[in-house]
């Protein structure tokens, strides 16, 4: 059972590590963006930013996909292994 529990947390791990880069991608460009709009800053790179647009790479029809089912996996995983044996 030990054994089992470490592999659910490399394979959380993971997960989170692979996520967690577009997941700060798009909370810090959604912020800065929201916190530059009401001072008359248009910085629509930003938006692309957030919604996977990278210039050379556009990521925005599998972004949001990407994100969604990253979290849901992520915090599932995590769920499970906070849950006690029976």
């Amino acid at each position: 059972m030990k054994k089992l529990k470490t592999n659910q947390r490399k394979i959380h791990r993971k997960i989170t590590a692979i996520s967690a880069i577009p997941l700060l991608i798009t909370i810090v460009s959604g912020t800065i963006y929201s916190i530059l709009q009401p001072l008359g800053i248009d910085s629509f790179w930003l938006i692309k930013w957030h919604t996977g647009n990278f210039g050379i790479i556009n990521l925005q029809p599998f972004y949001s996909i990407f994100l969604g089912m990253a979290s849901i996996i992520s915090i599932i995983s995590g769920i499970k292994l906070l849950q006690k044996k029976s």
